[in-house]
């Protein structure tokens, strides 16, 4: 189960589109007069204009014609030489540089790297953006001698399962390496996103020391570090635009703070995104007044809760346009009665006319919620994750939101609030109802009541995650009907095999519902008291679903055996506290190797199946984890099983209570 968090959408600095692709850069029929060379950059593209007489033919392309001799080839950057004759394949390579710069999407991009030798060397010398899923899918090494010019990493660390506290500490997804092998080899690198990874403070300073170039540095769901690092990256990233950090566990000690803010230097101006409300330690206000105040590029700011709301306005006041901030507590730090009237505080807000994304809201003062009221005409985005209100304090400002397209609010708001919620939000794609408590026997506030109310208002929703105790398959199927354009569907009934509450019956017809009537599903969460019935609807109709967790549902290992013959694009299936046994997991055999991975928690595996599985599957990594890391010894039961494809084989950082298979 997910907690609470705020949006982890980050925003990426603007960059102009790319210009049309010339009519005369095409792959059919190339000739002299369309053919032009790569650019000549640190990104390892070969330099078509580079004066070398000597350099012999390319040996790159393995589609040369055979039949005519060499092409004149112009010296575009203004030479004195005029050109060159170059080699015909040489000439195609060059063109085929020239187009796959204008290509953008990353699947494009896979599918031209599986054209040929030529495609796949040319894609990977004009790749700018690398995305690894798993950073124990390859070696650090091998990527970087296969792409030559990267500006932007993306990489992912442990199993989004760590996120409900299910992968031990200690476990790995350590970006030492990763550091350690980019920055020798792209000096020009601009952009590094991190997930779910474990990030040293010597690793931040190694990042602000190895790239004179970066811009952009987001961290989500890590670990491991502290203000000290993050001083490092704000002192020495001097281009520095955006500095995100969400859901972090920064591990600062008081009497080790770190003045990280005052860090960042006189002449940043650039700045365009600040994200720090997970960092929980009291940091220098008046620094980062100043670093708002000379940073008139800052459209995104969102604060820890040691703001109040005194300083919230004086934030607001040097930073105009905003459009997206970060509340902190929302409250006043000042005596009773001597605090900001809301007035006072409702004004700042009035003037803030770019602002169309809100959150924060950590320690809220519902008294001082009208104050937002001016701008809640203009929200698009609107995240109440972490303030308790009820159903009357929320009313009245959601009634204003009438342009709202996210909503995310803890169940606190009951179904009367999200009733409020579908008469007012017509244009929702997106919510998130998180629980307060989210025990396996809490009460828990919202039910089937709020869901169909949600499906009945709010038509165009698109995606969709619910947290509850009580549900019935009529709510399910209503909106499932309600609303066909759901790509993501995550409902989460938090106790055990909990039946329909209205029939007692299992929650088959309504998730049987969504699969059919939801013709776009990628994304599903499935709970609650299922039987082999549903997941056999899920095989038969979930044919786009790419991501699949389950939770307390199944009755026999057939319902794994219909997932892996019929969801022929799932990419991910996470599996918790269901009774699949080595029989399940072994009908998955011919169906693994197409998978990013595949997580079983609780189940009712054993060792002599996961090393069937790892005997028959020589390429894939097969993990054993177990829940106390202190047992000594090979337990017949397996507690986790993490399996997942590698080109780099097995990892050599493996703790001692992760058996590798």
């Amino acid at each position: 189960m997910s907690t609470p968090h705020s949006s982890s959408t980050s925003s990426a600095p603007h960059r102009a589109s790319p210009p049309q692709i010339p009519q005369s850069l095409t792959l059919a029929a190339p000739t002299a007069s369309s053919a032009s060379p790569s650019s000549s950059s640190a990104s390892g593209m070969r330099d078509a204009a580079e004066d070398d007489s000597d350099s012999p033919p390319s040996q790159m392309s393995e589609d040369d014609p055979g039949g005519g001799g060499d092409r004149w080839e112009p010296d575009l950057r203004g030479g004195n030489g005029g050109g060159r004759w170059a080699p015909p394949d040489q000439v195609l390579e060059n063109v085929l540089e020239s187009v796959l710069q204008f290509l953008t999407a990353a699947r494009d991009r896979n599918a031209a790297s599986l054209v040929c030798r030529s495609w796949y060397r040319a894609e990977a010398q004009t790749r700018r953006e690398l995305f690894i899923g798993n950073c124990y899918a390859v070696a650090p090494r091998r990527a970087v001698e296969r792409f030559g010019g990267l500006r932007s990493v993306v990489l992912k660390g442990k199993p989004r399962f760590a996120d409900f506290s299910l992968v031990p500490y200690g476990w790995g997804a350590y970006v030492s390496p990763w550091v350690a092998a980019l920055g020798p080899a792209y000096p020009r690198l601009e952009r590094i996103c991190l997930k779910r990874m474990t990030v040293s403070d010597e690793d931040l300073t190694l990042v602000a020391k190895s790239f004179p170039l970066f811009r952009e540095l987001s961290l989500v769901c890590c670990d491991g570090f502290s203000t000290y690092g993050l001083a490092d990256i704000a002192k020495c990233c001097r281009h520095l635009r955006v500095l995100d950090l969400i859901e972090d566990y920064v591990e600062d000690e008081e009497d080790e703070l770190v003045d990280w803010i005052s860090k960042f230097p006189e002449s940043n101006t650039s700045l365009e995104s600040l994200v720090f409300d997970c960092v929980s330690v009291p940091f220098n206000f008046e620094a980062l007044e100043a670093l708002v105040a000379r940073s008139p590029a800052l459209r995104r700011l969102r604060v820890n809760h040691h703001v109040s709301v005194e300083q919230l306005r004086r934030l607001m006041a040097r930073a105009p346009q905003l459009t997206h901030f970060g509340t902190g507590a929302f409250r006043s730090e000042a005596a009773p009665g001597g605090g900001l009237s809301v007035t006072e505080l409702a004004t700042s807000f009035a003037a803030s006319r770019s602002l169309t994304c809100l959150s924060g809201f950590r320690d809220v003062n519902p008294e001082y919620l009208p104050a937002i009221y001016p701008v809640c005409a203009r929200l698009t985005s609107l995240n109440f994750s972490f303030a308790s209100l009820t159903a009357e304090e929320l009313k009245p400002v959601i009634r204003n939101c009438v342009n709202l397209r996210t909503f995310w609010v803890l169940d606190t708001v009951g179904d009367e609030g999200l009733q409020a919620v579908a008469e007012t939000c017509s244009d929702l794609r997106e919510l998130r109802v998180f629980p307060l408590d989210a025990s396996e026997d809490s009460e828990g506030s919202v039910s089937d009541v709020g869901l169909q109310a949600i499906s009945e208002g709010c038509r165009k929703l698109e995606s969709i995650l619910y947290f509850c105790q009580r549900m019935t398959n009529a709510a399910v199927i209503a909106m499932s009907k309600n609303c066909p354009d759901l790509v993501v569907f995550r409902l989460c009934i938090m106790g055990r095999h909990r039946p329909d509450r209205i029939t007692g019956q299992p929650m088959d017809d309504g998730f049987g519902a969504i699969v059919m009537n939801c013709k776009k599903l990628t994304r599903l969460s499935v709970s609650g008291l299922l039987t082999d019935k549903a997941f056999a609807y899920i095989g038969e109709y979930g044919k786009l679903i790419k991501t699949l967790s389950v939770a307390f549902a199944g009755n026999s290992d057939m319902s794994l055996q219909y997932i892996f013959e019929g969801c022929t694009k799932l990419q991910k299936l996470e599996v918790r506290d269901s009774p699949f046994s080595d029989k399940g997991l072994l009908s998955g055999l011919n169906y693994f190797y197409n998978m990013r991975f595949l997580w079983m928690n609780s189940c009712r595996l054993t060792m002599r199946g996961c090393k069937d599985v790892a005997q028959q599957m020589q390429n894939l990594v097969v993990e054993v984890i177990k829940d106390h890391p202190d047992d000594e010894g090979e337990a017949e039961i397996v507690d986790k099983l993490y399996l997942y494809r590698s080109l780099a084989g097995p990892r050599n950082d493996a703790p001692p209570f992760v058996t590798l298979l």
